[in-house]
């Protein structure tokens, strides 16, 4: 850099020095260090345009971020107009091996320590949560007493196999794999250790996964042969526990995180679910299963704790009828709770990502892409 222009710096350089200032809360430090502007664009009649790579479509703070910039940029005289676009370029959870290889960046476990405190829900709405703001999604129902996924989902058709490969169905913008694919709808299901790991291993390298962003794979509720065959089969980036107020399942809860923790999978939080009803007239709020548990668990096990989700008819109704209250009732509470949830968990990932060593380098990664 000449003398000349340190005193006189150029257009693009204000521009950089000025964008310099704007942090990305999920990292702590500026876009610029994080290499997120792409595609600088100045026109002569103090026109800006550029693309912001964010590490998830599901940021949570993309809208402070665009706030924080057009701020910062319009404090320059000869800015006229800011046209900011967002991209994404999700990390990955830079493990190598395992069944699913280099195929799916993010193993998202949904998981309970006890059966009807709505996993499979949560699960559901988290995964399309996800992929309606622009991450490529893939569901894989794992529970094998009862895998509602493909009710719940509204799935009718069957997978179909290609070239050796079983090719997942796609339903709501999703690629979608379950265990009632496998077994009989009204069959009971009774397998030992070794099936269970088999019907797993099938589940996850004979299926024609692509390219995902984030892989949410419902588990069946408990700590058994499921849980410790897909922790032995592929690397998982993260456990999301679902447990209610009350405190049955609050116990349940903590057996399945420290089951977790034992098998070395990282606990992104606790989600309440049927966590409060409010009444839709009124607007009073009941706490129908008791209040606080989840945060008290959390506390106690030292956890993040994720979502409160409420009690809400169009969630059972969109289960139903197959049509999950993310996709049929997006202004709902519930709704707006698993958007909020889907920002937090992608958030999570992306800044455990960040700070994880790629493999086999002696240094951490410094950027996101």
């Amino acid at each position: 850099m000449t003398p000349d222009s340190v005193d006189h710096p150029t257009p693009v350089q204000m521009i950089l020095s000025r964008l310099h200032t704007v942090e990305d809360p999920l990292f702590n430090k500026n876009i610029i260090a994080l290499e997120m502007v792409r595609n600088l664009q100045v026109t002569e009649a103090g026109g800006v345009s550029f693309t912001l790579v964010l590490a998830t479509p599901a940021h949570p703070y993309q809208a402070k971020i665009r706030q924080a910039a057009e701020q910062a940029l319009y404090q320059l005289s000869f800015v006229t107009d800011v046209d900011l676009s967002f991209g994404a370029d999700v990390i990955d959870d830079r493990r190598q091996g395992g069944a699913l290889a280099k195929t799916v960046r993010n193993t998202i476990v949904v998981a309970s320590g006890k059966g009807g405190v709505g996993k499979s829900t949560v699960a559901a709405n988290l995964a399309l949560a996800l992929g309606r703001q622009g991450a490529v999604v893939g569901v894989l129902d794992l529970d094998v007493y009862g895998p509602s996924m493909p009710m719940m989902l509204g799935v009718q058709q069957i997978p179909r196999a290609r070239d050796g490969k079983i090719i997942p169905v796609r339903q709501h913008g999703m690629k979608v794999m379950s265990m009632g694919f496998l077994v009989e709808e009204e069959a009971p299901v009774v397998w030992r250790g070794p099936m269970m790991h088999q019907a797993i291993q099938q589940l996850l390298s004979d299926v024609a996964w692509g390219d995902l962003d984030y892989l949410v794979i419902d588990m069946p509720p408990g700590t058994g042969d499921a849980q410790i065959s897909l922790c032995q089969s592929t690397p998982l980036s993260g456990a999301v526990m679902v447990t209610t107020p009350q405190d049955v399942a609050l116990a349940d809860v903590v057996k399945g995180i420290a089951m977790f923790q034992d098998l070395n999978v990282p606990i992104l939080g606790v989600v309440e679910n049927m966590s409060f009803y409010q009444c839709p007239n009124c607007g009073e709020i009941s706490h129908l299963f008791g209040q606080g548990g989840g945060q008290r668990i959390s506390e106690r096990m030292e956890v993040d704790f994720l979502a409160q989700i409420p009690l809400d008819a169009f969630v059972r109704e969109g289960g139903d009828e197959g049509q999950p209250v993310v996709i049929a009732r997006p202004d709902a509470p519930a709704a707006v709770a698993f958007v909020k949830l889907s920002q937090v968990v992608a958030g999570r990932l992306a800044v455990m990502n960040y700070r994880k060593p790629a493999p086999f380098a002696a240094d951490p990664l410094l950027k996101i892409v």
